[in-house]
């Protein structure tokens, strides 16, 4: 339940970015065309679709939709505190139910959000989805935390956080098949994804539990596991108040910080506007774009899942450090996708060398799950909601300025203004894991049992 609480979360979340492909009106041939040199040719095969949203119902500039696109994170950030420490004292089910049922409905009025109130309602519904959705990561971080043993987190909890690249895949795939089937339907892409993230709360109803403790058909053996490893990491013993000022003087929580804000600055860069670059720049239809920009995602599902497993495999061994498995993980994953990416913006107008680049760069991304995605849980166990929420809504902010930026420095969409748009990605990618190299740790740090700490110090 909860990896598909993560990949209707996300489908919900970006399916915008390539439905809004079909819903804005090609401006290339007003008055404002503007001819670039190195622009690529159009094919037999993709000249007529790729002009097919000519009298697409909005017209909005490059600089609206980006904007547009950014708005979701407005809300995405400030229901993160909240959220984490609402989690920590309710439980992570009602908080993660709450957040898929108000991003769901959210979903099911954008058609009607964007016609009646043009951009600035669609701007609106985004924000309110996002508000839902801050809380997702917060709660889920708590549920995982009573839920998977340290030395099952990186399996379980890739199954888990990998539901963002099922999600980005399905979302892609399903989204361009749709658009591309119906012309002109792109509400029903949001109506589809709205009905199933109702579904799913009415199923997690009856199924979501948020602690062990909670669960009435546990077995005991089970149950008596789960609990040692709870009070192993003295979780549910946590002095109040939350100990903040130990927090924000953690170096490896700000390390954790600054390697969260330069995965998403990479991830948003994609997700969020790799649809239109695929369009604009190589011309693929929109059914071509869907099923092509699933692939990295599903890539990057199966490369968590396998890291994942070799991460377990490494810790039981004792083969090297939970701290020193991070790091290396989050280091292949920065620096694979900075590769693919530049080796894709490189290619040219040979869509086939791009593509290929795209999806084996993307894949490598996957190697975030068992290493950046799940540090929250190793610095602090007990404030696992509050810190994910801490360091997921600082690294948001990366997706507000992501997409507005690239609708300021793409303003013609050209091959040269995207390129400058990829190597900045790159380098937020690789600067911010150089500093995640020297600044992370995989322990339990101190603080996560402030009154044990206040004893020792004591004696």
């Amino acid at each position: 339940m909860c990896f598909l609480s993560l990949t209707l979360t996300y489908i919900m979340r970006f399916c915008l970015s390539i439905a809004i492909t079909e819903m804005v009106a090609n401006r290339q041939r007003g008055k404002d065309f503007h001819i670039d040199p190195n622009a690529c040719p159009f094919t037999t095969s993709n000249t007529t679709n790729a002009s097919v949203n000519v009298d697409g119902e909005f017209h909005w500039s490059e600089e609206t939709q980006g904007i547009i696109l950014s708005s979701f994170f407005w809300g995405y950030v400030i229901t993160q505190m909240p959220g984490g420490l609402l989690s920590e004292k309710v439980g992570g089910k009602i908080v993660l139910g709450f957040g898929i049922l108000v991003s769901s409905l959210g979903t099911l009025l954008t058609p009607i959000a964007a016609r009646l109130g043009d951009s600035i309602g669609l701007i609106i519904t985004r924000i309110c989805i996002g508000l839902g959705q801050g809380v997702i990561y917060p709660s889920l971080h708590v549920v995982t935390a009573h839920w998977i043993p340290t030395e099952e987190r990186g399996l379980l909890g890739c199954f888990v956080f990998a539901g963002v690249n099922f999600g980005n895949a399905v979302s892609m795939s399903l989204s361009g098949f749709l658009l591309g089937l119906y012309k002109g339907g792109w509400p029903l892409v949001f109506y589809l994804y709205g009905t199933c993230g109702i579904l799913w709360v009415v199923a997690w109803y009856f199924l979501g539990y948020s602690s062990p403790n909670d669960h009435p058909n546990l077995s005991e053996k089970e149950k008596k596991y789960l609990n040692q490893y709870n009070e192993s990491v003295n979780m549910n013993k946590v002095a109040e108040p939350t100990p903040w000022r130990e927090i924000l003087k953690s170096v490896p929580m700000w390390g954790l910080v600054i390697g969260q804000i330069g995965h998403d600055w990479g991830l948003f860069t994609v997700v969020t506007d790799l649809p239109k670059y695929m369009k604009s720049v190589m011309h693929f239809s929109i059914t071509q774009n869907g099923l092509l920009l699933a692939l990295p995602y599903l890539l990057m599902w199966a490369v968590g899942l396998t890291s994942g497993a070799f991460s377990d495999w490494l810790l039981k061994r004792h083969v090297i450090t939970i701290t020193t498995s991070r790091k290396i993980f989050t280091t292949i994953a920065s620096v694979g996708p900075s590769l693919g990416i530049l080796g894709a913006t490189y290619s040219g107008c040979d869509r086939i060398a791009a593509t290929i680049f795209f999806i084996i760069g993307m894949g490598f991304m996957g190697f975030f799950y068992p290493s950046l995605k799940v540090n929250a849980l190793d610095l602090s166990p007990n404030y696992a909601g509050t810190i994910s929420a801490f360091v997921i809504g600082i690294g948001a902010i990366s997706g507000i300025i992501t997409p507005y930026l690239v609708g300021l420095l793409t303003p013609e969409n050209t091959l040269l203004q995207w390129r400058l748009v990829f190597w900045i990605a790159v380098v937020a990618l690789v600067g911010t894991n150089m500093i995640y190299i020297f600044t992370g740790s995989g322990e339990v740090q101190k603080w996560n049992n402030p009154q044990k700490k206040e004893d020792k110090d004591r004696r």
